[in-house]
């Protein structure tokens, strides 16, 4: 049997933030994407008591709590302390996959005779984390991975809850198929549709008519609402080896936008963004996607495959500009996203013709200075006058490499 730990850093973003500066401390308060759009990306503990949850916009925050104090994200700061928490977990296992910047699994089997049993490893790594970060964390205890984060959830924040095998039956029978990672509001909406509403009436649903309903996700349902689940932990150097599939970034933006302008603007910035991240991993791509979503959080995406290999942000715009060009905006939009995919390893070559080659050096040159003294210290014009809010950090996110950026 395997032992697998996840790990939930509680109020992460928040915490932080209340640990750099101590007037934050034991105060309501939320940490937002931007301090113009409403949107609470991790309150206090202290907020939340107030009824403030992640995903709030801060106007309800406020009409909640009226005494918050809201601070724009800084990822940097969240970075470095997700890169202390690691080097804390790598001294019980090598088997550590970072599953967010503020949640990772740990595989402990076989390290009882080194830490003592997956409780005892449990309350050491908090002991640590606490002593060397100031940060809590809840943690669950279970055979895999699903179980494990499911633990994780129940007792918050601080606390350990162990899931034993003949425990499962019990734990999923009345759990609502909702609480699973994996399943969201739009499975669980068609789970009900089929008078399915709890873990163990999912996995009392014959496979074939889930199949018949989702395809193949429906025998990986029916096997979560067992509680089982033969996904590996898989560690950071596992994964740092692994080829990158795509490579994008997408923003929230200040207010909802149907001014095809602005988007364009936005557009080049995270166009720009993807470009950096590509020459610095030595990747190239020939898919470009874009991702839109309107003010009622309908999100779709378009792509276009070319026929050369791209990794210029100015040619990572002109398709996705394209393929802007060519929609009817139906509403407002809330969010633009950018992705290249069907990456491969560029070739460091001095390109053929003149304006290439001047283009070439010119980013390259760009990035240098960008590198040393920070994101869009060199820009175009066009982008001079942009917001500095939208530092985000991918959902790739890894402590080095090239999902660092």
């Amino acid at each position: 049997m395997k032992n697998i730990l996840h790990i939930d850093m509680n109020a992460f973003f928040a915490s932080v933030e209340q640990r750099s500066a101590p007037v934050l401390r034991e105060r309501p308060m939320a940490v937002v994407g931007s301090e113009r759009r409403g949107v609470i990306l991790s309150p206090s503990y202290e907020a939340r008591a107030f009824g403030v949850k992640t995903g709030m916009m801060y106007h309800e925050a406020r009409r909640m709590c009226p005494d918050i104090v809201l601070v724009p994200a800084d990822s940097a700061k969240y970075s470095h302390a997700c890169k202390q928490l690691i080097r804390i977990w790598e001294r019980f296992t090598p088997l550590v996959e970072l599953f967010s910047i503020d949640e990772a699994f740990l595989d402990v089997t076989g390290c009882e005779s080194l830490f003592g049993d997956p409780v005892q490893i449990a309350v050491s790594l908090k002991e640590q984390t606490w002593e060397e970060t100031k940060l809590t964390c809840s943690v669950g205890i279970a055979p895999n991975k699903l179980l494990a984060k499911l633990g994780s959830d129940m007792l918050k924040p601080d606390g350990i809850v162990l899931i034993l095998p003949h425990d499962v039956p019990e734990v999923m029978e009345d759990l609502p198929v909702k609480d699973l990672c994996g399943i969201g509001p739009n499975l669980t909406r068609h789970l009900a549709a089929m008078g399915i509403r709890t873990c163990g009436e999912l996995g009392r649903t014959p496979i074939d008519k889930l199949t018949a309903r989702f395809g193949v996700l429906g025998e990986r349902l029916h096997e979560m609402g067992l509680g089982i689940d033969d996904d590996p932990v898989v560690s950071l150097a596992e994964q740092d080896e692994e080829d990158a599939r795509s490579m994008g970034h997408s923003m929230t933006l200040e207010q909802d936008c149907g001014d095809r302008s602005l988007i364009e603007r936005h557009l080049l910035q995270l166009c720009e963004k993807v470009g950096r991240r590509l020459r610095r991993g030595g990747y190239a791509g020939r898919t470009v996607s874009l991702t839109l979503r309107y003010s009622d959080f309908h999100t779709f995406s378009r792509q276009q495959r070319l026929r050369r290999s791209v990794n210029h942000g100015l040619d990572i715009y002109a398709t996705a500009a394209a393929i802007l060009q060519g929609l009817t905006l139906e509403q407002p939009v809330r969010l633009v996203g950018v992705s290249v995919s069907g990456l491969e390893r560029q070739m460091a070559q001095v390109p053929l013709f003149e304006d290439e080659r001047k283009r070439t050096f010119t980013a390259e040159a760009m990035d240098e200075i960008n590198d040393r003294y920070g994101d869009f210290t060199v820009t175009w014009g066009t982008l001079a006058a942009r917001n500095q809010h939208e530092r985000i950090i991918s959902p790739s996110w890894r402590p080095g490499g090239d999902r660092e950026y």
